[in-house]
């Protein structure tokens, strides 16, 4: 969040020795007067020093920030410990190696750079845990944000962090692909779903080489200090405070005149997903309509449902609900021209040979991105990408990028999306994490045909049950923000559970207050239309739980109308969501109200409107 929020919270029972211990690790072998830690307040708030020697005297007070910022740079040398290291002891190895133990059948010792910065190795590897690691207690319902600088000792590899509970289960909590002679970022972290001691290891596959880390960091989180972090990014960037002045034509104050601001368009798409059964179900139109303006047909664009038998094209659903949409002012992103996965391509491609299948997908490009040419605000080109690789076996490890570069020839002006599953909503898997994203979407823009393309990463996050894990979320995002491209979560679910309501929140909340992240699509519904994992209403169209969640937050997000009364000097100030407005001025003794337009922008800046009204 940068050094510009200041968010103090109390701290309360049982989060208090938790937070205590990660005040004192900044005092542990004198470190806070050490010359790392004198400015050790990277992604911190200044005040986070004081305020914990407040918490160690006994006030009880504390200030924590997240910074969204993150490098994907190799650098010279690795910039201080975030937060002052949080709760990890002697993080910036001012104190030799004191603290951290081996973990695995390595060795560990002290490592000094030629300017005399000090660091720790994990050598004579023989296997890919082998490494450090360090003892933390974690605590149930708290989030962790993780950092540290990593080198190897040769060449380049992935190294992970992992923690390691007392049951052995091991959890990913996030990866860099570290390189030899810089330091690169590994930014991650764990969502607590237990309350335990667990080991901070780290993980790289090459055992020949040496891991070499430097300023670590682990900070915890309880949920209220994360939704206020939420809650003032969110003000900063999504919402602008608007001044009015309310004044008769002759500059006197208009003391309790009413301006009402009412949303036009607000800026940010937050939308849902739609299938075929809106085309009969009245009930599901006007549910549909009255909420969302942005969509995405679940199946209805996709090869197997326009093309079931090959040469016999049938848009006969698709058009249809094309039409529905446009009529109802609700924007399409197109979901999709072809999906990698083997299983679910049209059973007749199953077994085409690879001359026959370029035929085949060729046409198959040529007819539904012409279809809808400039009719969508986005093409999920190549879904799941990374996962899967039926097309690339089959015609060559250029099909998907060739697959990118005629669908921009073919629609210019549409934004081309890499849509994935799991590079934000599940740190164990290993395919999709945001390093090997940025690597496939690299090798996509890198092809010659898709210069000047207007591509966009798009996250599906499907969530399992548990916990979700907002901070490695929250890390995943701030990496793929450093490409500058856009970021949609295209197809947010949440599984089945008691607190699924709870989470789908979260989860969205996380979303639509990260700085990155420019739209939402969920892939949910009313029961009546076959959405049963993630179900917003029930058979009668009544709200579930999700639904109430999923209307609550589309209220608070600036649907429905703003209303403030003037004060004595016939001021008014509002907070209002980036958007276009229609605002309406009254006052009980002047009969004629006044209305004009107002537009919210990010750049909008607190200049005083003044309305001046005629008795």
């Amino acid at each position: 969040m940068g050094n510009d929020s200041r968010d103090i919270i109390g701290v309360h029972n049982s989060n208090y020795l938790t937070l205590l211990k990660a005040c004192l690790c900044l005092e542990h072998f004198g470190s806070l007067i050490s010359e790392k830690m004198k400015v050790a307040t990277e992604g911190c708030n200044l005040l986070f020093i004081t305020s914990c020697l407040l918490l160690i005297s006994g006030f009880g007070v504390h200030s924590l920030s997240y910074d969204y910022s993150v490098t994907t740079k190799c650098l010279a040398e690795a910039r201080r410990a975030q937060c002052g290291g949080g709760l990890i002891v002697n993080p910036g190895f001012d104190h030799s190696i004191r603290g951290w133990t081996v973990f695995g059948k390595g060795a560990i010792k002290e490592g000094i750079s030629k300017e005399g910065n000090r660091f720790i190795v994990a050598h004579n590897r023989t296997q890919p845990l082998d490494s450090f690691s360090q003892k933390v207690q974690l605590q149930k319902g708290m989030l962790y944000t993780f950092s540290a600088w990593f080198q190897v000792s040769e060449g380049s590899d992935t190294v992970s962090v992992i923690f390691k509970t007392k049951g052995s289960e091991l959890v990913r909590g996030g990866e860099v692909i570290a390189k030899h002679g810089c330091w690169t970022l590994l930014k991650g972290g764990i969502a607590a779903n237990f309350s335990s001691t667990v080991e901070i290891v780290f993980e790289s596959k090459n055992s020949t080489v040496e891991i070499w880390a430097d300023n670590v960091s682990l900070q915890p989180f309880t949920k209220k200090q994360w939704r206020s972090l939420q809650d003032a990014s969110i003000e900063r960037v999504r919402k602008r405070k608007v001044r009015f002045q309310i004044t008769h034509v002759n500059e006197t104050a208009l003391k309790g005149a009413t301006v009402m601001a009412k949303p036009v368009k607000l800026n940010f798409p937050f939308g849902c997903g739609m299938n075929h059964y809106i085309l009969t179900n009245k009930d599901y139109q006007r549910w549909f309509v009255s909420r969302f303006k942005f969509t995405t047909f679940t199946n209805e664009m996709k090869w197997y449902s326009t093309e079931k038998k090959q040469g016999e094209e049938n848009y006969t659903i698709s058009d249809a609900m094309m039409k529905f949409t446009k009529e109802h002012g609700i924007s399409v992103r197109g979901h999709n021209i072809f999906w990698d996965d083997p299983k679910y391509q049209p059973e007749w491609v199953k077994t085409l040979s690879p001359e026959d299948l370029t035929e085949a997908a060729a046409k198959r490009m040529e007819s539904v991105v012409s279809r809808y040419k400039g009719e969508l605000i986005a093409w999920d080109v190549m879904n799941e990408n990374l996962h899967f690789h039926f097309y690339e076996d089959k015609l060559g490890e250029n099909a998907s990028a060739e697959a990118y570069a005629t669908a921009f020839k073919l629609d210019p002006e549409t934004k081309m999306f890499l849509n994935e599953y799991n590079t934000i909503e599940y740190s164990g898997d290993e395919a999709a994490n945001p390093a090997k994203y940025m690597k496939k979407l690299k090798e996509i823009l890198s092809f010659s045909g898709t210069a000047g393309m207007s591509a966009a990463i798009g996250l599906q996050g499907h969530f399992a049950s548990g916990q979700p894990n907002l901070a490695y979320m929250r890390s995943a995002i701030d990496l793929l923000a450093t490409t500058g491209l856009p970021i949609w979560l295209t197809e947010v679910s949440v599984d089945p559970q008691p607190s699924q309501a709870e989470y789908l929140e979260e989860v969205l909340r996380e979303a639509y207050s990260h700085p990155a992240v420019e739209g939402i699509i969920m892939f949910s519904g009313p029961a009546q239309a076959g959405f049963n994992a993630t179900t917003l209403a029930d058979e009668n169209f009544k709200n579930t739980p999700a639904g109430d969640v999923v209307d609550k937050l589309i209220h608070e997000w600036g649907s429905g109308p703003n209303i403030a009364t003037a004060d004595h000097r016939g001021f008014v100030d509002i907070s209002l969501h980036n958007g276009e407005y229609d605002v309406i001025v009254t006052h009980p003794l002047i009969h004629s109200p006044i209305t004009f337009n107002l537009s919210v922008k990010k750049d909008f800046s607190l200049e005083t409107i003044h309305v001046k009204m005629h008795a």
